[in-house]
């Protein structure tokens, strides 16, 4: 495919980096010459400095016969411009990103389609939302859901205690015959390695593991993982940027007690109108008297999202010295992924990841309508519509070359979730949850073609 992306900051950077790794051909745009010479350096793309409105300039990266444009510049009405404009010169897809989510809440009255953007996406938003997800599975370091739960995956490390260690993926299924999960990958303990578990896989103690699972397999997970499913109600959110306020503004729709804590006086001030049902507090957020004082131990989950990653992560092991439940930090650096586990942060977020998995599905070969990134894993997770021409389509899954380093997860059939074993029939229509390293992924694309 051939991209164009207008922004050189961190998240066009990173989308730069990414693609670029799918050996896509790569256009980057950008007025600041240093951003363009670090991502050149660094990156096989092409780059070119200059103003992304700039018909000439558009013309110069060929956008005529680009199959994507990405638009992440600082400013979301600029994003907005290079798309319309990249639209009419003829470009077949536009994303823009955007600050203001009520245009992706009011897409229904104003038809941004019609203006030339296809996408709209929001790194805030994305953020919020996946802090969201997270207080619902509060037990577990990472969840995610599938046509609205149909399909869950969840991610929760291994006691010695769970009933299924030291036991087989097989050995296990037998025994817990009556589950509804299906293990997709782990990590063991002290490694960086992913593991796609098969039939003769062990679970470890401490094992990090994936499943995918329906509903009800929540509650099991739950039961034979030991994890208590924390009642969340009382939410102490550090740092009021876009992400704290649209994340705050969520949780008290939800009914939660919201505790926002901002270290700029006059912001606070702001916040405090803005979110009239939510405590507002003045004060350094590093400051483990003020957090005292104003309930911090009495909190079920301590959310940092300043735009500091080392403030929010000490922030965080500040809170878990005092017993919070769950722990929640926004990180910036890709590398910190790799110790949440170690450090005793329940979830690092990124907005950068989040952004990339949204926008990866339009890069994708096949029928992918979803994609995710395991946290702190080098495997994804996607979701393909099967079409009549595709080359499962009417195979048992059993019969599919699948490669060993990936699996498939579950299915989900006219919105309903299914955990599908070797003896389920793949048709036309269904929507298939795979796992897979990168090294999997053109083989797994290519079956569902």
């Amino acid at each position: 495919m051939r991209i164009i992306i207008a922004g050189a900051g961190e998240v066009g950077f990173h989308l730069a980096k990414l693609l670029s790794f799918e050996s896509q051909d790569i256009t980057l745009i950008d007025t600041h010459k240093e951003r363009l010479n670090y991502a050149e350096n660094h990156l096989d793309i092409k780059a070119i400095k200059g103003d992304a409105t700039s018909l000439d300039l558009m013309k110069q990266a060929n956008v005529a016969t680009s199959d994507l444009f990405i638009a992440v510049t600082e400013q979301e009405t600029t994003n907005i411009t290079i798309c319309a404009l990249a639209k009419q010169l003829g470009c077949a897809k536009t994303i823009a990103r955007i600050s203001n989510k009520e245009f992706i809440h009011n897409q229904e009255e104003i038809s941004f389609e019609k203006l030339g953007v296809d996408e709209l996406i929001s790194p805030e938003e994305l953020a919020s939302t996946e802090i969201q997800q997270l207080l619902d599975q509060s037990a577990f370091s990472d969840s995610y859901e599938f046509e609205e739960g149909a399909l869950t995956l969840v991610g929760t490390t291994l006691e010695e205690s769970v009933p299924f260690v030291g036991k087989t993926v097989k050995e296990a299924a037998k025994i817990f015959s009556d589950v509804h999960f299906m293990p997709i990958a782990l990590q063991r303990k002290g490694t960086q390695y992913t593991i796609i578990p098969r039939g003769d896989t062990p679970f470890e103690a401490h094992d990090l593991v994936y499943f995918i699972t329906l509903k009800e397999g929540v509650d099991e997970l739950y039961k034979l993982t030991g994890k208590n499913k924390e009642v969340i109600k009382n939410v102490m959110i550090l740092g009021g940027g876009k992400i704290g306020l649209s994340t705050a503004k969520s949780l008290l729709v939800k009914k939660f007690n919201v505790v926002l804590v901002e270290q700029n006086k006059n912001k606070a001030f702001e916040l405090a109108d803005q979110v009239p049902g939510a405590m507002v507090i003045h004060g350094d957020g590093r400051n483990v008297e003020l957090l005292d004082e104003e309930g911090l131990e009495a909190m079920d989950a301590f959310i940092c999202v300043t735009e500091n990653s080392e403030t929010n992560i000490m922030s965080c092991l500040m809170a878990k010295s005092k017993k919070v439940k769950k722990t929640i930090a926004l990180v910036e650096n890709m590398d910190y992924f790799q110790l949440s586990q170690s450090i005793g942060i329940d979830t690092l977020i990124n907005k950068k990841l989040l952004t990339a998995n949204t926008i990866f599905r339009y890069i994708r070969r096949g029928e992918v309508v979803d994609l995710t990134t395991l946290n702190s894993l080098n495997a994804e997770i996607l979701e393909f519509i099967v079409k009549p021409e595709s080359n499962v389509n009417g195979m048992l899954i059993k019969d599919i070359d699948f490669p060993r380093s990936a699996t498939i997860g579950g299915v989900i059939k006219e919105g309903q979730g299914i955990i599908a074993l070797g003896d389920y029939k793949i048709k036309a229509g269904d929507r298939v949850v795979v796992c897979s390293l990168p090294r999997a992924l053109s083989k797994v694309e290519s079956l569902f073609l």
